[in-house]
C-alpha cells in the first residue's frame, strides 16, 4: 500500500507557479521511485501575502502555512538566480532563510527547504525544449529563424528571447489569424508537457533534483 507524501511549492511569482507546478510534481514523482517503499506525491501550492516581508520571512510564513494547513514534510522554494550561477542567491537569500528556519518549532513549521534556482530566469527551463516551445507557439519556422539556438543557461534574458520568437513566428500572419498569443499562455502547458530528460541537460535543474534527493534522505525516505 502506498504512502502519501505531502510537499509544498512556493514560488517567486504567480507566473512561475503555472510552469513549475507541473515540473516539480513530475520530478517529485520520478524521484519517489528511488525511495524506500511505495510513495504517492501530493503537491500543494503555497501562497503568501508578501508585502513588507523579506525573502526569509516569506519562506518562514510559507513553511508555517504548509505545515499547519497541508501537513507538508518538504517545501520547494523557487527564486530566479538573475545571474549565471546560483551562488549569490544561495548566500544572500537561502542561507538567511535557513538561519530563520532553524529557530522555529517543527510542530508548527516545515523546516526542510529545497531550493529551486533556475540560472538567470525560470524561462531558461522553457527554452530547454525548443521543439515543444515551437509546437505550443504553433510555428514550423526553424530554431535558427526563431533565435532559439543558444544554450538556455547562457541567455541573460530568456523571457525576452521567447517573446521575440513569438513575434517572429506570427509576423507573416494577418492580424485576423494571429490570435495575439502571449508568453503567459505558454507556462501552464509547457510545465505539464516538458520532458524531464530534456531538463536534465540544464545544470540548474540537475542541482534542484540533487537537492531534492538530499532532502528525501534527510527524511529517511531514500538510502545513500
Amino acid at each position: 500500500m502506498s504512502r502519501l507524501f505531502y510537499a509544498g511549492l512556493f514560488t517567486e511569482g504567480t507566473t512561475d507557479i503555472r510552469f513549475l507546478e507541473g515540473v516539480v510534481k513530475k520530478t517529485l514523482t520520478e524521484v519517489a521511485f528511488e525511495c524506500v517503499g511505495d510513495i504517492e506525491i501530493a503537491l500543494h501550492i503555497i501562497t503568501v501575502q508578501k508585502t513588507g516581508l523579506t525573502f526569509a520571512e516569506q519562506v518562514r510564513r510559507a513553511a508555517q502555512i504548509g505545515c499547519v494547513e497541508f501537513g507538508i514534510s518538504l517545501l520547494c522554494v523557487h527564486t530566479d538566480a538573475d545571474d549565471s550561477t546560483d551562488q549569490t542567491v544561495l548566500q544572500s537569500k537561502f542561507t538567511t532563510a535557513q538561519v530563520l528556519m532553524n529557530e522555529v518549532d517543527e510542530q508548527e513549521y516545515c523546516k526542510l527547504i529545497t531550493p529551486i534556482i533556475p540560472v538567470h530566469m525560470m524561462e531558461a527551463w522553457m527554452l530547454a525544449d525548443t521543439d515543444l516551445l515551437k509546437k505550443e507557439i504553433g510555428t514550423t519556422r526553424s530554431t535558427n529563424e526563431l533565435g532559439l539556438y543558444r544554450n538556455p543557461e547562457s541567455i541573460a534574458d530568456p523571457k525576452t528571447v521567447i517573446e521575440k520568437a513569438i513575434r517572429i513566428a506570427y509576423s507573416e500572419r494577418t492580424k485576423r489569424r494571429r490570435n495575439d498569443l502571449t508568453i503567459s499562455e505558454l507556462y501552464l502547458p509547457m510545465g505539464r508537457k516538458i520532458s524531464l530528460d530534456i531538463l536534465e541537460h540544464l545544470d540548474s535543474y540537475r542541482l534542484f533534483k540533487s537537492r531534492l534527493r538530499e532532502s528525501l534522505r534527510q527524511l529517511n525516505l531514500m538510502h545513500d
